[in-house]
């Protein structure tokens, strides 16, 4: 084969892997201390789910933060078959006449009755180990957001090397129900990997981590030389599901 021929076939492999990942957008945001939440909980139930289904948008996650911690912070994720689809969505939703009429009082809402102080939105590609988003069963309805940072980029590839080859059976024999999972391409934890467990109880959980813990495949795999080193911090946030979470 000719170095021309090479070069399309390397073309269309690269776009055609590309389109197949999912993309996944995590909203998260900063609520102020004593506002009441309901404006923007009505936004996320009356208008902007609703017009994403409408564009094809499904299995839309909203989530409270669980703990003591005050004020709660709420996320959105939101899965899109791919980068272009979610530029195609927000182009088309500018024009939804019945979104703007459904999020009119949001729209509305003066400053100072905002209940947010910002929200940070950052987008994560999946990858050919966990390629689609998986809903979770009705009673798996708290959650376990992960976020590892790697301290530059090869450690990254090689923690999702991990990742593709050997961790997701093994979460699956120890009872970790991974709901999406993907590589960071923009946030402020760069280079970073974002995945989402979904359990019935802490018990139950804590039971899985454990058996994760002692699999005799993960005992192999992290004691490899190939492995070492790759996360250099790690982010944990208990989730419960809002009520007009679509899973």
């Amino acid at each position: 084969m000719n170095l021309r021929l090479i070069l399309i076939a390397s073309f269309f492999f690269f776009n055609f892997s590309y389109s197949q990942s999912e993309v996944y957008e995590l909203k998260v945001y900063d609520m102020k201390f004593g506002k009441s939440a309901d404006i923007l909980h009505d936004y996320f139930k009356d208008a902007l789910i609703p017009a994403l289904n409408r564009q094809g948008v499904e299995n839309i996650g909203a989530f409270e933060e669980t703990g003591e911690a005050l004020p709660k912070k709420i996320y959105l994720i939101i899965p899109y078959k791919n980068m272009q689809a979610y530029l195609d969505v927000y182009e088309t939703l500018v024009e939804d006449d019945q979104f703007k009429s459904s999020a009119e009082a949001y729209r509305n809402t003066p400053p100072d009755q905002i209940p947010f102080e910002r929200y940070e939105s950052r987008f994560i590609r999946s990858t050919w180990g966990f390629p689609n988003l998986v809903k979770p069963d009705e009673d798996l309805d708290q959650f376990e957001l992960r976020i590892y940072e790697s301290y530059h980029e090869n450690a990254l590839r090689r923690k999702l090397k991990m990742f593709n080859e050997d961790e997701f059976e093994i979460f699956e024999d120890a009872g970790l129900r991974t709901v999406f999972f993907g590589k960071n391409i923009s946030g402020d934890q760069m280079p970073s990997l974002t995945y989402m467990l979904a359990f019935k109880d802490k018990e139950t959980h804590q039971k899985a981590w454990s058996n994760f813990g002692h699999h005799p495949d993960w005992l192999r795999i992290s004691n490899l030389d190939e492995y070492a080193n790759t996360v250099s911090d790690i982010t944990r946030v208990f989730l419960k599901s809002l009520p007009y979470s679509q899973f």
